[in-house]
This record gives structure tokens, sequence and C-alpha cells, in this order.
């Protein structure tokens, strides 16, 4: 159990964030609906009519749950995450952006490799022989999954086109 005093953010402060964020999402989708044509065409419903509505029903929502993180003052005091489990957290979501980031210039296989043998390495605290050997296998299985078996392709680096795929 974490001490009182070591929260890094409050309960409230997350609603207003996640409410806002709502909002914009919402924001966007009902603009977008707007240039896809949101009304009632000669045929029936056109593409943006149920876009259009379901994002006024979530930004309505938004708004309820801002109003009540902002104006009922509950929720101010109570931590939502520690420091110490914000940096846990922070630990794991870092590396994973970058892995995501990678793959478009490094390919998926060879991302996944590294992404799985440093978290072997760092977190497991296998032997480095060990994680590359474990990211690579699992990269390996990956690639005759996907690629030889359900002859679907992934996103694919230089390493694979030196190879030859």
């Amino acid at each position: 159990m974490e001490p009182p005093n070591d929260a890094a953010v409050s309960k409230r402060t997350m609603e207003v964030v996640v409410a806002l964020l709502f909002l914009l999402i919402a924001g966007i989708v009902i603009a977008d609906s707007q240039r896809l044509g949101s009304g009632w065409g000669t045929d029936g419903p056109q593409s943006g009519y149920f876009p259009f509505y379901i994002a006024l029903v979530m930004s309505g929502a938004s708004l309820f749950n801002l109003y009540r993180a902002l104006f009922r003052g509950e929720g101010a005091d109570v931590p939502f995450v520690g420091a110490s489990a914000l940096r846990k957290v922070v630990t794991v979501l870092v590396p994973l952006l970058i892995y995501v980031a990678s793959i478009g210039w490094v390919g998926i296989y060879a991302a996944s490799a590294v992404y799985l043998a440093l978290f072997m390495w760092h977190f497991g605290s296998y032997a480095l022989w060990k994680s590359g050997l474990g990211g690579a296998a699992f990269a390996l299985a990956l690639f005759c999954l996907f690629e030889r078996w359900f002859l679907v392709p992934l996103p694919k680096g230089p390493l694979e086109a030196w190879l030859g795929y």
C-alpha cells in the first residue's frame, strides 16, 4: 500500500482530463460527420448520420461528467495514482510507444524482437543472450504465422528486404 502523500494525480483531475478528451473526440467525430453528410438523404441516412448522433450523446455525457468533476468537488483529495505506481506505468508505456513508432521504420518483426528482448532482460532479469534468443524466436514465430501460414503481410523493414521479403 502506498502512503497517502505519494499521490501523483487526484481522481478529480483525471475525471476532468478524461471528460475533456472524450469531448475532443466527440467534436472530431461531429466535424467529420458534417463533412460526410449527417442528414437524411433521398435514399436514407447519409454516411455521417449515425456517427453524428452517437458523438452528440458522447459529448453530452462528457459535459455531464465534466460538470460533476468541476462543480461537485468530490475526488479532489482522493488519489488516483501514486507517484511510485505512475513511475511503473511510465517504465512500460514509454518503451511501448517507442516500439509502436519504430514499426514503420524497422518493420514489425525486428521491432518485436528488440522490444521483447529488452523486456525479458530488464523486467525478467534474463541474461542478455537468452533475451536476444527469445526475442528472435518470437519474431520468427510471428513471421511464420502471419507471412507463411495466414498469408497476411505485416509491415516490413530493411531487414526483411535484405532477406528477400
